[in-house]
């Protein structure tokens, strides 16, 4: 599969992240990505930025490095009590592209649900590398993972791989996604990496 974007990173604005905009933009270049999306945790999580950090995402030229460029956020849902429930509330809210960690066993939720969302509401459902890696700080997502695939399998839902990097050393870093995507079967035109143009005509709808 040819993997040509990463867009669930992490610079030092999150704190206990450990690379520059910079230097994540550069290992995206070298390791011949085409586009390259910053995530940083938002102001709730403790110790990440304030929100003026994410106001000023202008001062930011996109086209000045090389490669595509997309700043954004990761955003914990907060205040719900059902999680299902919260995941659906969010994916109708049009400024909402990706779900993030939607395996993560900590927060069980009915996947055919959400993949169903997922479709009718233009979402991206994320398979996180981080998460399916051995020793990751959410141990379960991968056994989860076939269950993911395969409601959106089920429903045509697109997913999209993503590094979860803390450091440039990590940035596109797909390698247990890929592993599973391949062990499930799970239809390679469903899984957008490969298609940076058709990522940006998503964001931008």
């Amino acid at each position: 599969m040819t993997d040509l974007l990463d867009v669930h990173t992490h610079t030092i604005a999150s704190v206990h992240a450990y690379s520059t905009l910079r230097e994540m933009i550069t290992a995206a270049k070298e390791k011949g990505l085409k586009l390259i999306g910053i995530s940083d945790h938002a102001p709730s999580m403790p110790g990440a930025f304030h929100e003026f950090y994410f106001c000023n995402f202008k001062v930011i030229r996109r086209d000045a490095y090389g490669i595509d460029l997309i700043m954004g956020v990761e955003l914990n849902i907060i205040d719900r009590e059902q999680n299902t429930a919260a995941l659906i509330g969010a994916m109708k809210n049009p400024k909402v592209k990706i779900i993030g960690h939607p395996d993560n066993p900590k927060y069980p939720v009915n996947f055919d649900a959400l993949a169903q969302t997922a479709k009718e509401n233009h979402v991206l459902l994320e398979c996180n590398n981080s998460s399916y890696a051995p020793g990751g700080s959410r141990q379960g997502s991968r056994e989860l993972a076939g269950e993911l695939l395969a409601a959106c399998k089920k429903h045509g839902t697109m997913v999209i791989m993503g590094s979860d990097a803390h450091i440039d050393l990590d940035v596109g870093n797909h390698t247990c996604a890929q592993e599973l995507i391949k062990k499930y079967q799970f239809p390679e035109e469903l899984v957008i990496n490969s298609r940076p143009e058709l990522l940006k005509e998503w964001i931008a709808q």
